[in-house]
């Protein structure tokens, strides 16, 4: 199964530039009621994954600072627990279902690293779903 059918593509996919500041990736965040949203690069490279625990840790344990002090601390200066690994295009579905059991969403890079989508698990279970129904 092509993966590609599930892929959400990165112009309807809400994501944060690494040269971004800590309050405007928490600004986006807020906005679209993310919990962990995809970061790359201005060359569309896929740098990682921040969430909001991301966020809230670096801000106590790094920064004493306020809403208006966070326009200075750039989002790379924080540190993340873990990224959401990405899968090539060419990626199985089985390595899909892998990947969601740990991630809520898989971004997908192209052959060069680019990041170009992402894939969510609502929509693998909801495959997974339909093919336990064929089957019975």
């Amino acid at each position: 199964m092509n993966i590609l059918f599930f892929l959400t593509p990165k112009n309807e996919v809400a994501y944060i530039y690494d040269d971004q500041t800590l309050r405007q990736a928490l600004e986006i965040m807020e906005y679209h009621r993310y919990t962990a949203i995809p970061m790359i690069n201005k060359q569309g490279k896929y740098i990682g994954t921040i969430t909001e625990g991301d966020l809230l840790w670096g801000i106590k344990n790094e920064y004493n600072l306020s809403l208006k002090e966070a326009e200075y601390v750039p989002v790379t200066a924080i540190p993340r627990r873990s990224d959401n690994c990405p899968v090539s295009i060419d990626a199985t579905m089985e390595h899909m279902i892998d990947k969601a059991l740990n991630q809520n969403f898989v971004p997908v890079v192209d052959d060069q690293k680019n990041f170009i989508g992402i894939i969510t698990r609502k929509d693998i279970i909801r495959y997974c779903y339909g093919q336990m129904k064929k089957e019975a």
